[in-house]
This record gives C-alpha cells, structure tokens and sequence, in this order.
C-alpha cells in the first residue's frame, strides 16, 4: 500500500504499542498533525516542548513503557534539549520526533532551521536524520529498539519536512539488524562464582541497589537475596521504591541527604554489591572514602559504567534481573552458615542505626514544617500515590520522608536535577495511571518553571496534586549559602510571587492555602475529595528549614552534619 512518510509514521508508532503521545505542532510538522487527527492514537498538548519531554518521561518511569513527544524545527526542537538530557542522565526510555526543513534547504540557514542531530549528539542514546522516506519505517523501529534496550535512554529521530509528504510503499517486514549494538543480559558464570565466594567470606556485606533495578524489575529477586542471607539493603537516590521502605531488611538511601545508617554502613562494609547504579557523586562522596575497607561487585548492564567512578573488584555486565536469577542457580552451593552469624549481627547492628538516628526534624505549632507537610501526605495516601517532585530541597523531603512501597512509585530528576521537571513529569503519570493518586511535591520556585502546563492539566481533567512548600526562597542554593556563605543570600530570595490560589483559579483548578500546622491535614483531605480536576495546595512553610543529614562538598559519606539546632 503506498503510503506518504506521515502515515508510515503513524502506522509505525501503532505497530510499536504507542498509546499517546506529547506533541506541540509547527510549520514544518503540518502534515503530520494532518495525519494525526484521524489517528487513533492520544495526543495531549504541552504548552511548552519542555514540559512535553518532562511529561512523556514521567509517563516512561511510570509506566515502563517508552515515552513518545513531537516538536517541530528550529526552537521547538532546541526546547526540548532539557528533557532530553534529563532522560539521559537517568536512562529513561523515550523517543523524540522533531521536525526539520525540507532536505534541499538543510545547512542553508532557512526559516526555522536548527541542526538538532548536531545540538544532542552528547545526549542520547543514539540519533537519525530520515532523508529517504524509503528507510523511514525502519528507522523508527530501531529508534524504539535503542530507547528502550540495554540501558535505556533518549532517541531523536529528525524528520524533514518534503520526507514526510514523499510516498513510498509501506514495508511490513522491517527486521533490527544493528552491527555493534548488542547488549549483554546474561551474566557471565565465573564471575558471577566470583561474586558468590566474595559474599560467603564477607562479615559485614551490604546490598547496593540503584536505579537499574527497578528498570530490570529485579525487586523480588534482591527482596529475597537479602532475606536469605540476612544482608542490608540501601539504595541510591533513584533506586528509591524498589525495596518497600518499611521492608525489615532496609536501611534507606545513602549519599550527600541520605540516612546516617546508609551512610555508615557503606563506610564500615566489607563487601558492596552494587546493582544497577553508576556510583554518582552524590551517592558516594569522597571517592576515597567510599567503602574504603570493601570488596565491590558490581552488577550492570552498561559496561561504561564499570569502573567509571569507583575501581569494581568483581564486574559482571548483564541484566539486573536476569543476573540475580541466575545468582539463585549457583547459590546453594556455598557455604553460607560459614559467616552466617556474623551476617546477622551486622544486619541487626546497622538497623539498630536506623532507630537511634533515623530522619527527623523539630515539629512546631506555630510554623508549617515542610517534612510535616510530606509526613502527611504519605499518611493520607497510605504510601500508594505515585509521587513526583521538583528539584531541591522539596525534593529531598520528599525521599526522606515519604513512604514508599512499589517500585516506579517515585520519579524524580536525579542526574540533572532539572527545576520544573515535576508537575509535567506528574502529568504523564497521571495520563500513565489515571485511577492512582499523583502528587508532585513542589517548590515554589521550580513549579514556577512549569506553571504553564496547568492548562494541559485543565484540558484533559487531569487529577494531579501539587503540593508546594512555599518558603519564597531558591530552597536549597538558600541552605548552602547560609551554611557555607555566611549568610549571604545572594538573588534567592523569591518575595515576587503571585498568588498561587488565584493562579490556579484562573485556569480553572482549585487552589487551597494554609500557613497553620493544624490545617495541613485538613486541606490535603479536602484536596483528596476533588477528582475532576488539578489541586493546587500552598503550603506556607518555616522560610529557612534545611536539610540534615548532610554531606559537604568533598567530604565523606561518614562526614555528615546534622541539625544543631
């Protein structure tokens, strides 16, 4: 059937199980957006090309699935640079469509012109510029193959715009044939021996989770790993759910805001097995002085990231997933009563941390406590929403004291640390799980950056919670000033502000404020009472609350500070 380039691209997302898409129309994208309006595929319109990557990214961690958002040449595509190097840095599965001038115009400086392929080399998996509508259909099936294989990530595909008027028969039969692109699932045997004789001579080992693990789904398999040995789990930041965080056996996230049972135990292990994370340096402080005294496994399916940040004694590449079950086909064959005694002590001595030093703050009856704000949420919800946040200090609170009980159940920006990623974020989970509570816990200042998409939260009665913590302050740049600058707070302050409750009104959500600790709970119940629309909640919050436990730049993970106060 002969078919122009638009339709093959429609016909090729429905042959990838596409069920939405986050697409701002242009110029250049006319008749794709012709084709589209009798597809039968979901579009939803961000009022921002930002806030569209933001939100078919949330809809990929969410989900599982990989997440699809159009923009058109020129600055559509140039806006959606932040959410594609966002979904870089935390390998999340995302396809991203962008209209180009037609290819005789290409390197001409036309109207609208921008070289996208050029602009996101450095950040993503991998990139295309279709200038034959004859390799079109292929092309997009290996872009979702790369996205969402081996170590997940961003895939740009550039589509000018005479390709996609051009006509062509309309191939079935396209097969993935990528020379050098072979990802490695299946750990190798030796090492994975290797890794099991490491373990029954280790006294003190702990399990190093990151990421990886709730992309590979590998929850269970490390539930019952630690359970059977009777060793320690801790998370980095974003491997935050994959172990429920009432779970016995779980210490918490480790790194510059992490738990101080996290942290030492890292400091005082003599085994790590790392699974699924890339050792950033906001998990591992000083290099010199993580796991100093540790032999480290590390299990990945990126071979780029062994040994990158921190020297790897035993590397197995694979899949989370498929690795630790293949660990259960050796594992019997150890001798794990040898140091068995010595397992459980450790285990018991590191939880007994977590109850002399857990996270904590002062509550007061005068001043809304930001952390007693999340406390709630966490209560009213029963640690079943699916939270998202913004990035700072509302985001750490969030970590630390939120309950979490499922994997995929915290999205947030953890390698860029991008401010106005959340609420758009939620809004693809929402579209994701639309019968699941979302929150985003928000600052006042990176809700700011994506206020805009309110509208797109309007249009489709879209059920999301927003809950800021309003200290009218860039939060956490606030927090190191005053502990590392004296005080000087220099361009933080945000006393310009509008009126978040009249805000919201005025795109037609509902707006609910309150700077008394006794109403928290009543307005996030009131909130829970509204299912047809976005709630937006202003927290007026202790203006100059900081985040403990910290970590200093350059220091330890055993260096931490605590609030003196």
């Amino acid at each position: 059937m002969i078919k122009t380039g638009a339709e093959i691209l429609v016909e090729s997302l429905k042959a990838e199980n596409v069920e939405v898409i986050f697409g701002y129309p242009g110029g250049v994208m006319l008749g794709i957006y012709d084709t589209l309006f009798d597809a039968d595929l979901r579009h939803i319109l961000p009022r921002h090309e930002q806030g569209g990557t933001h939100a078919a990214d949330g809809y990929a961690r969410a989900s599982g699935k990989v997440g699809v958002c159009f923009a058109t040449s020129g600055p559509g595509a140039t806006n959606t640079i932040t959410g594609i190097t966002n979904a870089h840095m935390d390998s999340v599965p995302m396809v991203v469509f962008t209209g180009q001038v037609p290819t005789v115009l290409i390197g001409g400086d036309a109207f609208q012109e921008a070289d996208i392929i050029g602009i996101t080399r450095p950040i993503v998996k991998h990139s295309y510029l279709v200038q034959d509508v004859d390799n079109l259909a292929q092309t997009i099936k290996e872009a979702f193959y790369i996205a969402r294989t081996g170590r997940p990530g961003p895939v740009v595909v550039d589509l000018p715009k005479d390709v996609m008027a051009a006509k062509t028969k309309l191939k079935s039969d396209t097969k993935i044939d990528l020379p050098g692109y072979h990802p490695n699932y299946e750990g190798h045997p030796l090492q994975i021996k290797k890794l099991l004789k490491v373990i029954e001579n280790a006294k003190k080992p702990v399990i190093h989770i990151g990421g990886g693990v709730i992309i590979s789904e590998a929850s269970e398999e490390i539930k019952k790993f630690s359970e059977k040995l009777h060793i320690p789990i801790i998370s980095t930041f974003m491997g935050i759910g994959a172990i429920p965080t009432d779970h016995p056996n779980y210490l918490g996230w480790l790194g510059m805001h992490g738990n101080y049972a996290s942290n030492t135990a890292i400091t005082e292990t003599d085994c790590l097995i790392s699974i699924g994370t890339r050792f950033s340096d906001r998990s591992t402080g000083k290099i010199d002085g993580f796991a100093p005294n540790a032999k480290i496994a590390h299990i990945d399916i990126d071979p780029s990231s062994i040994s990158k940040n921190v020297t790897i004694d035993v590397p197995i590449v694979g899949d989370c997933g498929k690795v630790m079950r293949q660990i259960f086909q050796y594992i019997d064959s150890y001798k794990w009563k040898k140091n068995e005694e010595s397992r459980r002590k450790w285990l018991q001595e590191t939880t007994e941390w977590n109850r002399e030093k857990p996270f904590s703050y002062k509550h007061s009856e005068k001043v809304i406590k930001p952390q007693f704000v999340v406390e709630k949420i966490s209560e009213i919800t029963n640690g079943n929403a699916i939270i998202t946040t913004e990035v700072g200090q509302n985001q750490m609170w969030a970590a630390q004291f939120y309950k979490f009980k499922h994997p995929r159940q915290f999205i947030s920006s953890g390698g860029l640390g991008t401010m106005g990623f959340g609420f758009p974020a939620a809004i693809g989970a929402k579209i994701a799980y639309p019968d699941r509570e979302v929150f985003d816990i928000a600052g006042d200042g990176s809700f700011l950056m994506n206020i805009q998409e309110l509208c797109t939260a309007i249009q489709h009665r879209l059920n999301v919670k927003i809950a800021i913590l309003n200290n009218k302050f860039l939060g956490m740049v606030r927090q190191w000033q005053h502990l590392f600058f004296n005080n000087r707070y220099s361009y933080t302050c945000l006393e310009c502000q509008p009126d978040f409750v009249k805000l919201a009104e005025s795109y037609g959500c509902v707006g609910l404020r309150t700077d008394k600790p006794e109403e928290v709970e009543s307005v996030l119940k009131e909130s829970m009472q509204i299912k047809d629309k976005p709630v937006v909640m202003d927290f007026a919050v202790d203006r100059e609350e900081n985040v403990f436990p910290m970590i200093p730049a350059g220091a330890a993970l055993n260096e931490m500070i605590f609030d003196k106060r």
